[in-house]
Protein backbone atom coordinates (compact mmCIF):
# COMPACT_ATOMS: atom_id res chain seq x y z
CA UNK A 1 0.00 0.00 0.00
CA UNK A 2 3.02 2.42 1.02
CA UNK A 3 4.59 1.53 -2.51
CA UNK A 4 1.42 2.25 -4.59
CA UNK A 5 0.94 5.34 -2.48
CA UNK A 6 4.48 6.84 -2.90
CA UNK A 7 4.00 5.43 -6.79
CA UNK A 8 0.46 7.57 -7.61
CA UNK A 9 2.49 10.53 -5.56
CA UNK A 10 4.93 10.38 -7.73
CA UNK A 11 2.81 10.08 -11.07
CA UNK A 12 1.09 12.93 -9.82
CA UNK A 13 3.87 15.20 -8.94
CA UNK A 14 5.03 14.90 -12.83
CA UNK A 15 2.03 15.08 -14.39
CA UNK A 16 0.17 17.81 -12.25
CA UNK A 17 1.59 20.85 -13.76
CA UNK A 18 0.75 20.10 -17.06
CA UNK A 19 -2.67 19.06 -16.04
CA UNK A 20 -3.36 22.76 -14.65
CA UNK A 21 -1.89 24.31 -17.45
CA UNK A 22 -4.47 22.02 -19.82
CA UNK A 23 -7.28 23.16 -17.39
CA UNK A 24 -6.69 26.43 -17.67
CA UNK A 25 -6.37 26.94 -21.00
CA UNK A 26 -9.94 25.56 -20.69
CA UNK A 27 -10.99 27.24 -18.27
CA UNK A 28 -10.31 30.78 -20.06
CA UNK A 29 -12.46 29.19 -23.67
CA UNK A 30 -15.30 28.84 -20.68
CA UNK A 31 -14.83 32.10 -19.66
CA UNK A 32 -14.63 33.50 -23.12
CA UNK A 33 -17.65 32.08 -23.90
CA UNK A 34 -19.36 33.82 -21.17
CA UNK A 35 -18.17 37.08 -21.97
CA UNK A 36 -19.41 36.42 -25.90
CA UNK A 37 -23.13 35.46 -24.61
CA UNK A 38 -23.17 38.47 -21.86
CA UNK A 39 -22.23 40.78 -24.02
CA UNK A 40 -23.62 39.37 -27.10
CA UNK A 41 -20.45 39.60 -29.13
CA UNK A 42 -20.76 38.57 -32.65
CA UNK A 43 -17.73 40.09 -34.46
CA UNK A 44 -14.47 38.15 -35.94
CA UNK A 45 -12.63 37.16 -33.04
CA UNK A 46 -9.82 38.75 -34.23
CA UNK A 47 -11.11 42.49 -33.92
CA UNK A 48 -10.68 44.88 -31.36
CA UNK A 49 -13.99 44.36 -30.08
CA UNK A 50 -12.49 41.22 -28.02
CA UNK A 51 -9.40 43.09 -26.72
CA UNK A 52 -10.54 43.39 -23.33
CA UNK A 53 -11.19 39.69 -23.38
CA UNK A 54 -7.50 38.97 -24.42
CA UNK A 55 -5.98 41.81 -22.05
CA UNK A 56 -7.88 39.60 -19.24
CA UNK A 57 -5.99 36.34 -20.14
CA UNK A 58 -2.74 37.63 -21.20
CA UNK A 59 -2.42 39.62 -17.93
CA UNK A 60 -3.37 35.77 -16.11
CA UNK A 61 -1.33 34.18 -18.21
CA UNK A 62 1.69 37.07 -17.17
CA UNK A 63 1.07 36.57 -13.68
CA UNK A 64 1.71 33.01 -13.74
CA UNK A 65 4.95 33.23 -15.93
CA UNK A 66 6.10 35.83 -13.54
CA UNK A 67 5.47 33.80 -10.82
CA UNK A 68 5.72 30.13 -11.87
CA UNK A 69 8.77 30.39 -14.24
CA UNK A 70 10.56 34.25 -13.24
CA UNK A 71 9.51 34.96 -16.91
CA UNK A 72 11.65 37.22 -19.03
CA UNK A 73 11.34 38.39 -22.65
CA UNK A 74 13.76 40.22 -24.44
CA UNK A 75 14.57 41.53 -27.57
CA UNK A 76 10.89 43.18 -28.51
CA UNK A 77 12.80 46.12 -30.25
CA UNK A 78 13.86 43.02 -33.07
CA UNK A 79 9.92 42.92 -34.13
CA UNK A 80 9.18 44.65 -37.14
CA UNK A 81 6.40 47.83 -36.91
CA UNK A 82 4.92 46.01 -39.99
CA UNK A 83 4.99 42.00 -40.91
CA UNK A 84 6.83 39.42 -40.44
CA UNK A 85 7.48 35.73 -39.45
CA UNK A 86 8.23 34.70 -36.02
CA UNK A 87 10.24 31.33 -36.21
CA UNK A 88 10.86 29.39 -32.83
CA UNK A 89 11.86 26.59 -31.11
CA UNK A 90 9.38 23.84 -30.06
CA UNK A 91 9.21 22.38 -26.39
CA UNK A 92 7.89 19.75 -25.52
CA UNK A 93 4.83 22.16 -24.18
CA UNK A 94 4.88 25.55 -25.89
CA UNK A 95 4.02 27.33 -22.43
CA UNK A 96 6.76 29.68 -22.61
CA UNK A 97 5.13 31.22 -26.80
CA UNK A 98 1.94 31.30 -24.25
CA UNK A 99 4.10 33.31 -22.45
CA UNK A 100 5.58 35.42 -25.46
CA UNK A 101 2.08 35.91 -26.83
CA UNK A 102 0.40 37.32 -23.24
CA UNK A 103 3.22 39.42 -22.81
CA UNK A 104 3.75 41.43 -25.93
CA UNK A 105 -0.38 42.35 -26.02
CA UNK A 106 0.32 43.78 -22.51
CA UNK A 107 3.50 45.71 -23.62
CA UNK A 108 2.40 46.46 -27.30
CA UNK A 109 -1.39 45.89 -27.57
CA UNK A 110 -0.12 43.67 -30.47
CA UNK A 111 -1.68 40.50 -31.61
CA UNK A 112 1.08 37.77 -33.18
CA UNK A 113 -1.10 34.97 -34.88
CA UNK A 114 0.03 31.59 -34.37
CA UNK A 115 0.42 28.93 -37.08
CA UNK A 116 -0.65 25.43 -35.52
CA UNK A 117 -0.52 21.51 -36.48
CA UNK A 118 -3.71 19.83 -37.83
CA UNK A 119 -4.44 18.24 -34.84
CA UNK A 120 -4.82 21.29 -32.14
CA UNK A 121 -7.94 22.17 -34.31
CA UNK A 122 -9.77 18.65 -33.77
CA UNK A 123 -9.08 19.43 -29.95
CA UNK A 124 -13.34 19.51 -29.09
CA UNK A 125 -14.32 23.26 -27.25
CA UNK A 126 -11.35 25.52 -27.85
CA UNK A 127 -12.53 26.73 -31.35
CA UNK A 128 -13.67 30.17 -29.59
CA UNK A 129 -10.12 30.61 -27.56
CA UNK A 130 -8.35 29.70 -30.77
CA UNK A 131 -9.82 32.60 -32.74
CA UNK A 132 -9.56 35.25 -30.03
CA UNK A 133 -6.17 34.54 -29.48
CA UNK A 134 -5.24 34.10 -33.27
CA UNK A 135 -4.36 30.24 -33.72
CA UNK A 136 -4.45 29.62 -37.81
CA UNK A 137 -3.82 26.61 -40.22
CA UNK A 138 -0.53 26.53 -41.57
CA UNK A 139 -1.51 27.07 -45.46
CA UNK A 140 -0.10 29.41 -47.56
CA UNK A 141 -2.37 31.39 -48.41
CA UNK A 142 -3.99 31.92 -44.61
CA UNK A 143 -0.12 32.91 -43.59
CA UNK A 144 -0.22 35.23 -46.71
CA UNK A 145 -3.29 37.15 -45.58
CA UNK A 146 -2.80 37.38 -42.24
CA UNK A 147 0.99 39.34 -43.40
CA UNK A 148 -0.96 41.43 -46.14
CA UNK A 149 -3.17 42.27 -43.18
CA UNK A 150 0.19 43.66 -40.96
CA UNK A 151 -0.12 40.96 -38.91
CA UNK A 152 3.25 38.95 -36.74
CA UNK A 153 2.79 35.17 -37.75
CA UNK A 154 4.54 32.39 -35.93
CA UNK A 155 6.22 29.03 -36.46
CA UNK A 156 7.86 26.41 -35.36
CA UNK A 157 8.83 24.35 -38.46
CA UNK A 158 9.81 21.66 -36.02
CA UNK A 159 6.31 21.51 -34.64
CA UNK A 160 4.70 18.85 -32.60
CA UNK A 161 7.99 16.48 -33.87
CA UNK A 162 10.45 18.58 -32.32
CA UNK A 163 7.90 18.86 -29.28
CA UNK A 164 8.18 14.97 -28.94
CA UNK A 165 11.50 14.04 -30.28
CA UNK A 166 13.90 16.53 -29.09
CA UNK A 167 15.27 16.63 -26.11
CA UNK A 168 17.71 18.56 -23.96
CA UNK A 169 20.24 18.74 -26.40
CA UNK A 170 17.90 20.92 -27.84
CA UNK A 171 17.84 19.59 -31.02
CA UNK A 172 16.36 21.26 -34.41
CA UNK A 173 13.86 18.56 -35.77
CA UNK A 174 12.73 20.88 -39.56
CA UNK A 175 13.12 18.11 -41.53
CA UNK A 176 12.79 19.75 -45.21
CA UNK A 177 10.18 22.45 -43.97
CA UNK A 178 11.01 25.24 -46.11
CA UNK A 179 7.64 26.83 -46.24
CA UNK A 180 7.58 29.60 -44.30
CA UNK A 181 10.81 30.58 -45.90
CA UNK A 182 8.93 30.37 -48.96
CA UNK A 183 5.59 32.57 -47.39
CA UNK A 184 8.48 35.07 -46.40
CA UNK A 185 9.92 36.15 -49.85
CA UNK A 186 6.54 36.13 -51.29
CA UNK A 187 4.89 38.48 -48.76
CA UNK A 188 8.81 40.17 -49.10
CA UNK A 189 8.74 40.51 -44.94
CA UNK A 190 11.60 39.13 -42.51
CA UNK A 191 12.07 36.12 -40.48
CA UNK A 192 12.90 36.82 -36.62
CA UNK A 193 14.27 34.16 -34.76
CA UNK A 194 13.15 33.26 -31.28
CA UNK A 195 13.98 30.64 -28.31
CA UNK A 196 12.97 30.23 -25.15
CA UNK A 197 15.95 29.44 -22.47
CA UNK A 198 15.59 26.16 -20.54
CA UNK A 199 11.90 25.31 -22.12
CA UNK A 200 13.35 21.50 -22.20
CA UNK A 201 14.27 21.78 -18.52
CA UNK A 202 10.62 22.71 -17.31
CA UNK A 203 8.71 20.31 -19.29
CA UNK A 204 9.82 17.08 -21.09
CA UNK A 205 9.36 13.89 -22.77
CA UNK A 206 10.04 10.50 -22.17
CA UNK A 207 13.10 9.16 -23.91
CA UNK A 208 12.25 8.24 -27.84
CA UNK A 209 10.74 5.08 -28.41
CA UNK A 210 10.45 3.83 -32.01
CA UNK A 211 7.15 2.67 -31.13
CA UNK A 212 5.70 5.87 -29.99
CA UNK A 213 8.13 7.52 -33.00
CA UNK A 214 6.10 5.11 -35.35
CA UNK A 215 3.02 5.87 -33.73
CA UNK A 216 3.20 9.71 -34.47
CA UNK A 217 4.56 9.45 -37.89
CA UNK A 218 1.27 7.50 -39.13
CA UNK A 219 -1.15 9.13 -37.45
CA UNK A 220 0.24 12.68 -37.05
CA UNK A 221 -1.19 12.58 -33.31
CA UNK A 222 0.55 13.22 -29.94
CA UNK A 223 0.44 10.05 -27.78
CA UNK A 224 3.05 10.53 -25.36
CA UNK A 225 2.21 12.62 -22.89
CA UNK A 226 4.93 15.57 -21.44
CA UNK A 227 5.93 15.59 -17.49
CA UNK A 228 7.31 17.59 -15.39
CA UNK A 229 6.37 21.43 -14.61
CA UNK A 230 9.42 22.44 -12.71
CA UNK A 231 9.75 26.51 -12.23
CA UNK A 232 13.28 27.07 -14.00
CA UNK A 233 13.92 30.26 -15.25
CA UNK A 234 12.23 31.22 -18.46
CA UNK A 235 13.76 34.25 -20.82
CA UNK A 236 12.50 34.12 -24.15
CA UNK A 237 15.57 36.10 -26.33
CA UNK A 238 14.05 37.57 -29.82
CA UNK A 239 17.02 37.64 -32.40
CA UNK A 240 17.41 40.41 -35.08
CA UNK A 241 15.76 40.26 -38.03
CA UNK A 242 16.38 38.49 -40.78
CA UNK A 243 15.50 40.54 -44.13
CA UNK A 244 14.29 39.64 -47.22
CA UNK A 245 16.72 39.47 -50.06
CA UNK A 246 15.20 39.02 -52.99
CA UNK A 247 18.12 37.38 -54.11
CA UNK A 248 18.28 34.48 -51.85
CA UNK A 249 16.40 31.12 -51.90
CA UNK A 250 14.00 29.56 -49.89
CA UNK A 251 16.73 27.20 -49.16
CA UNK A 252 19.25 29.56 -48.57
CA UNK A 253 16.85 30.97 -46.43
CA UNK A 254 16.08 28.25 -43.93
CA UNK A 255 19.61 27.43 -43.73
CA UNK A 256 20.36 31.13 -42.67
CA UNK A 257 17.16 31.19 -39.97
CA UNK A 258 18.76 27.49 -38.68
CA UNK A 259 22.13 29.21 -38.21
CA UNK A 260 20.90 32.74 -36.93
CA UNK A 261 18.00 30.75 -34.46
CA UNK A 262 20.40 31.69 -31.56
CA UNK A 263 21.13 35.34 -32.79
CA UNK A 264 19.64 37.61 -30.38
CA UNK A 265 22.05 40.56 -30.09
CA UNK A 266 25.11 39.63 -32.64
CA UNK A 267 24.69 39.77 -36.05
CA UNK A 268 27.37 37.52 -37.28
CA UNK A 269 26.86 33.68 -37.77
CA UNK A 270 30.26 32.75 -35.75
CA UNK A 271 28.37 33.61 -33.08
CA UNK A 272 26.08 31.72 -32.42
CA UNK A 273 28.13 29.17 -30.64
CA UNK A 274 28.73 31.88 -28.31
CA UNK A 275 25.22 32.52 -27.81
CA UNK A 276 24.42 29.23 -27.37
CA UNK A 277 27.41 28.45 -24.43
CA UNK A 278 26.23 32.24 -23.11
CA UNK A 279 22.21 31.29 -22.94
CA UNK A 280 21.98 27.61 -22.60
CA UNK A 281 23.44 25.05 -21.09
CA UNK A 282 23.75 21.86 -23.02
CA UNK A 283 22.83 19.40 -22.28
CA UNK A 284 20.46 21.26 -20.21
CA UNK A 285 20.75 20.52 -16.89
CA UNK A 286 17.25 21.02 -14.61
CA UNK A 287 19.10 22.27 -11.28
CA UNK A 288 21.29 25.08 -13.20
CA UNK A 289 17.81 25.85 -14.63
CA UNK A 290 16.30 26.31 -11.10
CA UNK A 291 19.11 28.12 -9.56
CA UNK A 292 18.64 30.72 -12.45
CA UNK A 293 15.67 31.90 -10.53
CA UNK A 294 18.22 33.55 -8.46
CA UNK A 295 20.37 35.27 -10.59
CA UNK A 296 19.28 38.38 -10.55
CA UNK A 297 22.80 39.53 -12.23
CA UNK A 298 22.25 37.46 -15.32
CA UNK A 299 19.82 39.35 -18.56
Amino acid sequence: LIIASLTIGAILVFFIVPLTIVFFIYLTNILLLIYQRNNVVKADPLSDVWDSARKTIASFWDIYARIWHGYELHGVENLPEGPGILVYYHGAIPIDYLYFLSRLFLWKKRLCLSVADHFVFRLPGLKLLLGVTGVIPGTREECLIALKNGYLVSISPGGVREALFSNESYQLMWGNRKGFAQVALEAKVPIIPMYTQNVREGYRMFKERRFFRQLYESTRLPFTPPYGGLPVKFRTYIGKPIPYDPNITAEELVEKVCKGKFLFSFQTKTAVQALISKHQTIPGNIWKALLERFDKRRK
